[in-house]
């Protein structure tokens, strides 16, 4: 938790903004595999790998997002235009490969159910547009 208190406060505030989006989100979704399931049981499942594929695919989406805001707060430090540019191509790179590897993992470990596990993905960007059709963002 250090590398979280060391971050900027716009960084720190925004992170526990896409948590709690992501959280509300991630329950939304529980609750409508629930609904599929007691409308469709044989083709929707609901059991525990439910469940671990959105609390493991929103952890690595929070993840993703933070982890992009401290790069942007380390670039907005560097005098070097091109060497930000480079740091910014290089995190944006291992986000995304962080988020291929979670992608394979929901897939392949039976302990997943790979939609529950892929959906989250997608939460914080759903809620940045949200903030931003609201006039929020």
């Amino acid at each position: 938790m250090a590398v979280f208190r060391d971050a900027a406060p716009a960084v720190r505030k925004e992170t526990k903004n896409i948590a709690a989006a992501t959280g509300i989100l991630a329950v939304a979704t529980i609750l409508l595999f629930l609904i599929l399931h007691w409308l469709m049981p044989e083709k929707v499942p609901f059991d525990y790998t439910v469940i671990l594929g959105v609390l493991g695919g929103s952890a690595v989406a929070v993840a993703n997002f933070f982890l992009m805001g401290l790069t942007v707060q380390k670039v907005t430090s560097m005098e070097d235009r091109d060497m930000a540019s480079r740091v910014m191509r290089a995190s944006y790179s291992r986000r995304m490969l962080l988020q291929m590897l979670w992608v394979i993992v929901a897939i392949a470990a039976p302990c997943f159910h790979f939609v529950a596990g892929i959906v989250p993905l997608l939460f914080p960007g759903i809620y940045l547009k949200i903030r931003g059709i609201l006039g929020k963002g």
